[in-house]
């Protein structure tokens, strides 16, 4: 990954990164190959913290659509995110694992894991070759903002302690799992310097329905797969994707809901609720069910000619009771339609602290093209501290990885500019 090195006739110049995130340690690689000196800082006793814990349920790196599917999995931000990943895309990335000693291999899915499917062998890898590099690494260092003179300002196990690097990459992370370092307590650092923020709010998260006791202490944690979730495009367009999602104490998770929570968060944001349409039986269709379930069920129970006739039992069957009641139980029809069309009325998202990740954090239009804060010269900011989202399957760490590498370069040249 070549990149274009700064004037520095004389000592070279300093950058401070502050998050050892995926996007924080990209921005460190390319400004090493710029011959820059990197300081990076971390509040944690380690980097890399919420990258292991996302590789724990097998590493998920990236995805292998083509660029031009890729870049729409980013909404209303895909030209934005589009511009970061023509210089590094899910090709590049892989090329990128590889000579780490790191091959991947592409799922059924179409994702794209290491082969070993973990996180940490690929982590330790790359921190020890950016050691080697010359990236100094400062953890246990929480940022406080800036004092009266622009420095940097650190709580450090050795006391308060103040910098001035010749340029900053903010890489600290959004507001999902603030125990790993990603607690958004960034926010308040940089309003006070005048600088725009849009609220932390969920992305790729849960929603909570408000279930009867019965359906909450039975069936949570059961599984719906396959589904199919059935909405509306902005422009009246219908919609479909299949996926799975899984019943929770409060609601309902999993990877189809999150592929669907800004609009579902949007929608409650606007109306108070969000409904979420889903065909809990795609491979039947309804005239057949209607057909099945008007048959004589004699002495059987309707639990009995559920499971008998539609295959229905456990949480589905747990679902019609919890929302038809004793007419619409004895109406065949009724039950088709609502087996094909399940209404789940949610009611509010799960909080941040739980979420995948977050949108929300600095909106795009506070940037220029190089990740510079319009309002800060000479401070960059890169990852899910940026007003953009994703589905999971790879798309989140890519666009974090590009994005870093981005700010990296936009630093270069921001540098080679002031200096020329």
């Amino acid at each position: 990954m070549p990149s274009p090195s700064p004037d520095t006739p004389h000592s070279p110049l300093t950058v401070a990164i502050i998050g050892g995130g995926p996007a924080g340690l990209m921005a460190a690689e390319t400004l090493r190959a710029a011959g820059l000196q990197v300081d990076l800082y971390d509040a944690k006793g380690s980097v890399g913290r919420k990258f292991l814990i996302a590789g724990k349920g097998g590493m998920n790196l990236t995805h292998s659509d083509p660029f031009d599917v890729f870049v729409t999995r980013y909404g209303e931000r895909a030209s934005e995110v589009a511009a970061w990943l023509r210089d590094f895309d899910a090709d590049a990335l892989r090329a990128w694992a590889r000579g780490l000693g790191v091959e991947t291999f592409v799922g059924t899915s179409g994702r794209v894991f290491p082969t070993d499917l973990k996180a940490a062998p690929l982590l330790r890898g790359w921190v020890r070759r950016l050691r080697e590099q010359g990236v100094r690494f400062h953890v246990l260092h929480r940022w406080h903002g800036w004092d009266e003179a622009g420095a940097l300002r650190f709580a450090t196990p050795a006391g308060d302690l103040r910098v001035l690097p010749d340029a900053v990459v903010l890489a600290m992370g959004g507001g999902s799992w603030p125990e790993l370092g990603s607690d958004g307590a960034w926010v308040g650092a940089l309003q006070a310097r005048g600088v725009e923020t849009a609220p932390l709010q969920p992305s790729n998260c849960g929603f909570d329905i408000g279930w009867s006791e019965h359906l909450a202490t039975r069936f949570a944690g059961e599984p719906l797969k396959p589904v199919t979730a059935h909405w509306h495009a902005a422009d009246g367009t219908p919609q479909q994707r299949q996926g799975e999602c899984v019943v929770t104490a409060t609601g309902i998770e999993g990877s189809l809901v999150y592929a669907l929570s800004p609009m579902l968060r949007d929608a409650i944001a606007r109306e108070g609720h969000a409904t979420l349409v889903l065909d809990l039986l795609p491979g039947r269709e309804e005239h057949d069910l209607v057909r099945r379930l008007a048959k004589p069920r004699g002495s059987r129970s309707l639990s009995e000619h559920l499971r008998r006739e539609a295959g229905v039992s456990g949480v589905r069957a747990a679902l019609l009771y919890e929302v038809l009641d004793k007419a619409a139980l004895a109406d065949p029809a009724r039950i088709a339609r609502t087996l094909k069309r399940f209404p789940f009325r949610l009611q509010r998202t799960r909080p941040i602290a739980e979420a995948i990740s977050s949108a929300g954090g600095l909106p795009l239009e506070t940037l220029d093209e190089r990740l510079m804060l319009r309002g800060l010269p000479g401070v960059f900011a890169a990852g899910e501290m940026l007003d953009w989202e994703a589905p999971t399957g790879g798309y989140l760490l890519t666009a974090c990885f590009a994005s870093g590498r981005q700010a990296a370069l936009g630093v270069v040249d921001w540098l080679a500019q002031r200096n020329a």
